[in-house]
């Protein structure tokens, strides 16, 4: 058992995983979480985590009776994943531990809280098998459609959705207070630097997806706008969701124009200026159209075109520049 057909199963499974996450997150920041570990936000998150250890122990089990050993049963691109499933049992158990030593955390601490961390981790393991199974099956110079490709795609969304869950202290999604009504200098330093942390790792998804894959067009519509969908929920700023949608829009086109790859470095360094710029420029514009915002042109202006330097800078780690070796013989 294994293939694009149980990675369509696990990609599915792993997205509502990353739901259940973002559920908790949500009651958290509401205040609807009571001071004990057993919570129904916690049920669900759980029993996501669940239906993917039984998928995943179940392709083993039924893979077993076909191969010679149990490493040869694991479903290519799984092998981190099974160690991830005893791994977050093992944290949650710890988390649970964890509470009854020091108590329940409280405002941004339990993002920072170290059992949260490797429950993060070992969801991380299980949520990027379906993408770790395409990259190693795929042909990485074919164009691949959305029948290939979409279980590598909500992987590589689950994952990118969990980093910018335990960044939301540092998430202009989130801190929207800071964003748009911020006075002081040190207000103002903290949300560009939300900005520019999210940019990082906004573009290392982006280029990750880039260095393997033709990708089918929608993709940014898909990631921009779930992953947008997703943090701005979490404190109901959910007038955000049409700027992103745009600027994945944006990004769909101008990659089917340019058509950036690892060999075609002109563009590939276009689109990676390009994508941040727009993505923060379409945020800082829905801000004023919908509740104003305090920073001058200067600041808002300035933090988007600083992305428009971290991109292209990122890339230079994708694809390094051409170097010419002297022949000295």
């Amino acid at each position: 058992m294994g293939g694009i057909g149980f990675d369509r199963l696990m990609a599915v499974l792993c997205c509502a995983f990353v739901g259940g996450i973002y559920l908790d997150g949500w009651a958290h920041d509401h205040g609807l979480v009571d001071q004990t570990f057993f919570t129904p936000w916690h049920a669900l998150l759980y029993a996501a985590y669940l239906a993917c250890a039984l998928a995943l122990l179940g392709a083993v089990i039924i893979n077993r009776r076909h191969t010679q050993s149990w490493r040869t049963a694991i479903p290519q691109g799984y092998e981190l994943a099974l160690l991830g499933v005893p791994l977050f049992l093992a944290a949650a158990e710890g988390d649970l531990v964890w509470h009854t030593l020091f108590g329940f955390e409280v405002g941004i601490e339990p993002l920072l809280s170290p059992s949260h961390l490797l429950l993060a981790f070992s969801g991380v393991l299980i949520q990027s098998s379906p993408l770790r199974a395409a990259w190693r099956r795929a042909d990485p110079v074919a164009s691949h459609g959305w029948g290939t490709l979409l279980p590598a795609l909500l992987s590589l969304l689950a994952v990118f959705s969990v980093f910018t869950f335990f960044t939301e202290f540092a998430h202009p999604f989130v801190q929207t207070r800071v964003m748009a009504a911020a006075r002081s200098s040190d207000e103002q330093s903290w949300g560009v630097a939300n900005v520019l942390l999210q940019a990082c790792i906004l573009m290392g998804f982006v280029l990750l997806a880039l260095r393997r894959w033709r990708l089918p067009l929608g993709t940014f519509t898909l990631i921009f706008t779930v992953n947008g969908a997703l943090m701005s929920v979490l404190l109901d700023q959910q007038r955000l969701i049409a700027g992103i949608f745009l600027a994945g829009i944006f990004a769909d086109l101008l990659y089917w124009v340019v058509q950036p790859a690892a060999e075609r470095v002109g563009a590939l360094r276009l689109f990676a200026l390009c994508v941040p710029l727009v993505y923060f420029l379409g945020y800082f514009v829905t801000l004023m159209l919908t509740g104003g915002i305090n920073w001058s042109i200067h600041l808002w202006l300035g933090a988007s075109v600083m992305t428009a330097i971290i991109g292209p800078g990122l890339s230079y780690l994708l694809v390094p520049p051409a170097s010419s070796v002297m022949n000295t013989g």
